[in-house]
């Protein structure tokens, strides 16, 4: 997740010290993965690195780095048994970085090419701060230059899906992380009270939403990072517009317009998931509707009404949204299943 991209941006336009904690390293146990991150201002945290008391001595650690107005880097190693009395019982390295008196000029380039979908490894250092793009070219500083073994590490990540990781060069240690579109793409049609709810609940997980309806100022003013609000009076031509494999949740405000996106879902018939919000009856009276525009049964069969997981019967848009959140995330988890038994046996995922 990129989301604290926009949590930093926002603090630092704000004018308000903080203090970005990355996990760096990890031997043996700990309670997150490589990469995760925590923001810390002088009144909150933003993320979370895993909870307990790694991250109550880290908070602490950043509370006093704000109050000292210390910007820079530094690294810390936690014997998270020995030290902290966690029963995870590794060793977590921890990254702090602080930015107290001024906006980093990386923070402005790893926004654009962010917002722009542009792949990019951020490399950090103990001393400087690199981003590398998918071409291998350093995108920051500009004039740099990489050493090439390091470029080819961060050129790997990208081409093979790989997380972060630790790179040891000439003695210098580095943490690269990749900051991409998540490969699982959503469209929700529909801005109601479930939509929003719906939105709100999956813009915290690893995936791109692209949000759709056809009301004016229907959208709030800020969006999350990796939400996109489309404003469209023709709301079923934006089917066209999400990539092979994409996800659909149908539930917009007129039924007929539900019944016009579920059929420009089901001829193209290259999605994951087709959810349609609704009782069995809607189900039935949209598949009768359906055969007659010429839908083939075997596709109206990958139409999922009603959605959500079974056994939250709920109503209330919070509810519907965390069951349909749970089936989404079902379906995710059963494809990375698949994609991992199709491997030859002496091949590994990376992070798994």
């Amino acid at each position: 997740m990129n989301e604290w991209i926009g949590d930093l941006s926002g603090q630092i336009a704000d004018a308000r010290a903080c203090v970005l904690v990355t996990v760096a390293g990890i031997r043996g146990s700990a309670p997150r993965e490589l990469g995760a991150k925590m923001l810390v201002t002088d009144r909150e945290t933003i993320g979370t690195i895993g909870g307990g008391q790694l991250e109550y001595k880290c908070t602490e650690i950043a509370c006093n780095t704000i109050r000292k107005k210390e910007d820079g880097t530094r690294l810390r190693k936690f014997t998270l048994g020995a030290n902290l009395g966690q029963c995870c019982g590794g060793v977590v390295e921890v990254l702090f970085e602080s930015f107290c008196a001024e906006k980093p000029l990386w923070l402005d380039e790893l926004q654009k090419a962010h917002r722009a979908r542009s792949p990019v490894v951020t490399v950090t250092g103990s001393n400087n701060k690199y981003l590398i793009t998918s071409e291998g070219e350093c995108r920051y500083p500009r004039e740099a230059s990489i050493d090439p073994e390091l470029s080819a590490k961060a050129l790997r990540i990208l081409s093979e899906g790989e997380r972060a990781q630790n790179v040891t060069l000439n003695g210098d240690d580095y943490l690269l992380e990749p900051v991409t579109s998540s490969a699982v793409k959503i469209a929700v049609f529909g801005a109601g009270h479930v939509g929003a709810a719906t939105v709100n609940t999956l813009s915290s997980l690893d995936c791109d939403l692209r949000w759709v309806d056809s009301r004016r100022n229907i959208f709030p003013d800020r969006l999350p990072d990796n939400v996109q609000a489309i404003e469209s009076s023709e709301p079923a031509l934006e089917v066209a517009a999400m990539p092979p494999g994409s996800r659909y949740l149908v539930m917009t405000h007129s039924h007929p317009l539900d019944l016009e996106i579920i059929q420009q879902i089901l001829k193209r018939n290259d999605f994951s998931y087709c959810g349609l919000i609704g009782s069995v009856s809607k189900r039935r009276r949209f598949e009768k509707s359906l055969r007659k525009l010429g839908i083939e049964e075997s596709r109206l069969n990958k139409m999922t009404c009603p959605i959500g997981v079974a056994g939250i019967d709920g109503k209330k848009p919070a509810e519907i949204a965390i069951a349909v959140a749970a089936e989404l995330l079902q379906i995710v988890q059963r494809k990375s299943e698949a994609s991992d038994r199709e491997l030859p046996d002496n091949v590994r995922v990376l992070g798994k």
